[in-house]
């Protein structure tokens, strides 16, 4: 049974990936990414999609601390942290060296 930090750290990783799964998600955060604080409105210009779905996607980054929302004034505008992705490139990594090895294995194995 993994330890409750590593179940915290394993379910901020899912989060990420849940998050980037949709394409939608993933353009909109390259776009916070690119334009810096940028609100729903101004987003919602250059998608396919209305303000109130860019907000809706927004909040899912947001939940997966991808993003991150200040009020100014009226707006409420959206900056980029990154953070979280450590978490998932980390995952990806240790899959791809654990992948590795066995591919390895493998080759040793039909090599013989």
């Amino acid at each position: 049974m993994p330890t409750p930090t590593r179940a915290a750290a394993a379910a901020r990783t899912d989060a990420v990936f849940t998050a980037l799964a949709d394409p939608t998600r993933r353009t909109l955060l390259r776009a916070v990414v690119d334009r810096g604080p940028v609100t729903a409105t101004q987003l919602a210009d250059d998608a396919a999609i209305t303000r109130q779905g860019v907000a809706k996607h927004l909040r899912s980054l947001a939940d997966a601390g991808l993003v991150s929302a200040t009020r100014d004034g009226r707006e409420t505008r959206y900056v980029a942290d990154l953070g979280p992705l450590q978490s998932a490139t980390a995952w990806v990594h240790e899959t791809e060296g654990a992948w590795s090895k066995r591919l390895g294995r493998l080759q040793r194995k039909l090599a013989r």
